[in-house]
């Protein structure tokens, strides 16, 4: 099955419920998780904010994936039973080259798919690459020194796109979990804080915030609000 690294599976199990949930982790991406915009991105938080607000993002970055690790380390997994959704992982033949790439470049984030998926969880193409493409190509846009030489109401029109097409991944994302994570299995969601999947996820679908919801969520609460039911 295209996305997918691993052959077809058993997807139910007698020990477990018919229930899906989804363990949603929103993430401050690092300069390695953004690939090319890395650079771009440092440069311009630098510049408008200063060398120290930039040094403190990176040192927040690390505290968070700390705290990852550790809650995952924690959790009493199936990896047998378990999916796992990447931010920026397009569904294609090459979803697990990509990981061992990302954690070979530095990438925590990816180092944990990696690890989970040795266990045997699997590991699942999650975004449509036209879209992943056309964000990155707006990207480009908004981060050139001089927005490509738009005016005011020409860089406004811009970030009206790169806001719809966030929806629009966020769509396309929660669609896929949607159609693959089985009853009876749990899916592990590794997503930027801007986005906000849950108003596309079927109902069935129970949702865990173990480290509070996404920014772009309508409503923030704390980690020990649990589930959304």
């Amino acid at each position: 099955m295209p996305g997918n690294t691993e052959p077809d599976r058993e997807t139910t199990s007698p020990a477990l419920t018919a229930s899906r949930t989804l363990i949603y982790c929103p993430v401050i991406h690092s300069v390695v998780d953004l690939g090319a915009l890395g650079k771009p991105v440092q440069t311009a938080t630098s510049t408008a904010l200063g060398a120290e607000a930039w040094r403190r993002r990176v040192h927040t970055v690390e505290q968070m994936w700390n705290e990852i690790e550790r809650l995952i380390e924690a959790m009493d997994l199936d990896p047998t039973h378990t999916r796992l959704y990447q931010d920026g992982l397009p569904i294609c033949a090459h979803e697990l080259d990509i990981v061992k790439e990302m954690t070979y470049k530095g990438s925590r984030n990816h180092r944990i798919l990696l690890r989970l998926h040795t266990r045997g969880a699997l590991l699942m193409g999650t975004e449509s690459a036209p879209l992943l493409l056309q964000e990155y190509n707006l990207a480009k846009r908004l981060m050139s020194p001089d927005h490509g030489g738009l005016d005011s109401e020409g860089r406004d029109d811009l970030q009206l796109q790169a806001r719809e097409l966030l929806r629009a991944r966020d769509r396309f994302i929660a669609e896929r979990i949607n159609a693959t994570l089985a009853p009876g299995e749990l899916g592990i969601l590794f997503l930027g804080m801007l986005h906000d999947i849950t108003p596309w996820l079927d109902p069935d679908i129970q949702v865990a915030y173990p480290l509070g919801m996404p920014v772009g969520s309508d409503t923030v609460a704390h980690p020990q609000d649990g589930a959304r039911k």
